[in-house]
Order: structure tokens, then sequence, then C-alpha cells
């Protein structure tokens, strides 16, 4: 008789030092402390996060394997092998929700074109959270990932999104490494249009979470100090034309 087949759980993970049962129901929680099997994007958060759930076995019992940030097709099927044996795998990434702005989403193609369910756990994901507490489109938004990192091609980037948002009225989306916010926010003051809103969303779910969303006529350069190495979301929405 053929074994069933395990399912792949797409695990969400913190999106900072926090208490799990302060951001993750108690399902998802116990749901990740059962599985023995993980793919995850790195394997150091993922431990972290491991420990902070109070396992019911040492760590050391639990197989954690890394995705790698360009999985192929061949490397997708080699992590699934476990579950067309018959073990549940979680997939996990290093925060927030695994295939948001994140490699896992080739790995879930894979389970899919496999026959292998996927279960998504509820958890935070700061894209979401971020366009919640925006009071920008939530029923029209795109997301962007990064910017370019060049000043000129950086600004081209920007002006190209509000043009977006004018035509669409789409929220527009996108991130930045934490380190470079505060050169964000200055490209971002500079390119647009002073009735474009802009929300920063730093720290979700943090004690440190702060959320500002208002007119780039009320943000000013200098506000980038306080958002130097938060993670943080940035939102844009200009007036439709």
């Amino acid at each position: 008789m053929t074994p069933p087949t395990g399912r792949l759980y797409a695990v969400p993970n913190l999106l900072g030092v926090v208490a799990p049962e302060r951001v993750l129901p108690a399902h998802t929680i116990e749901t990740a402390r059962r599985l023995t099997r993980y793919v995850v994007e790195n394997a150091k958060p993922a431990r972290a996060f491991l420990r902070a759930l109070a396992l019911k076995v040492p760590i050391r019992e639990i197989a954690i394997v890394e995705l790698g940030s360009h999985p192929d097709r061949a490397r997708c099927d080699e992590l699934l092998a476990p579950a067309r044996g018959g073990v549940d795998i979680g997939l996990l990434s290093d925060a927030g929700c695994p295939g948001i702005a994140d490699p896992g989403a080739l790995l879930v193609e894979a389970a899919h074109a496999q026959g292998i369910t996927v279960v998504p756990l509820v958890g935070p994901s700061s894209i979401v959270l971020a366009l919640m507490a925006s009071g920008m489109n939530g029923q029209g938004f795109a997301f962007h990932g990064y910017l370019p990192v060049k000043p000129a091609a950086r600004a081209e980037a920007i002006a190209a999104l509000e043009d977006g948002s004018r035509r669409s009225g789409q929220a527009q989306i996108f991130i930045e490494t934490p380190y470079r916010n505060g050169a964000m926010l200055e490209a971002i003051v500079a390119a647009c249009k002073p009735s474009t809103r802009l929300c920063v969303a730093a720290d979700l779910t943090l004690p440190t979470e702060s959320v500002v969303s208002r007119p780039i006529r009320e943000w000013r350069p200098a506000d980038g100090a306080r958002y130097a190495k938060r993670p943080a979301i940035f939102i844009l929405q200009a007036l439709v034309k």
C-alpha cells in the first residue's frame, strides 16, 4: 500500500523578537511544534524561531534544511521527497509569511505540481499589516519588493510608482534594507508631489511599532533618522487623475 503523502505547511515566522503567543494563534504554534522537518530560508533565524516556540523535542532532533535564494526544480523535488514518503514538512521564512517576497514560493509551486497538499498557517505579514494600517487602497494595490539602490534609478522608480498610482488608484508597496531607510525617505520626498500620500510602517508587531501615514508635504527628509535600522514598509498613493 502506498503511504499517505505528507503535507507542506507554510509556517509564518515572527517579525522580530517578541513572544510567539503575542502574534501567532494557538493552532499555528501547536502545528509548528509538532513538525520534525523544516525547509527554511536561512538556518540561523529558523533555529531562533523554533527555540522561541518551546518545542516538545530537542531542536537537534529537528531536521532543518536551507532552501537557498534561487532553488531550481531539482532542488525542490529533493526537498519534497520526505513529503512524498508521508512526512509533514514546515516551510519557514526568515520573517513573516513564507512565499511572499520569499523564495519559498518555488517550493510551494513544486508541491502543487506533485500533488502535495499545501496548508497556509495564520501569522503576520508585514505587507498586509502595513496596508491595513495605512488608510490606503486595500481594494487595489501592488507590491514591488526592493527598489533600485543607485540614486538616479531609485528616483526614476519612485516617480514611476507615483505615476502608476495616479493612473490606477492603486497603493504602491515596497521595502528597503533598514540601514538605507533614511536615504529612501529622502528620495521619496524629493521625487513625489506634495499631495501624494506616504505611509511608513516600522517594527510591526513589536513594542516599538509605529505607523505614520500623511501627505508628502508633511514629511521631511530629516524624519528618516527615526527609521534607521528598523524594518519598514513604504506605501505610496497618489491622487487619481
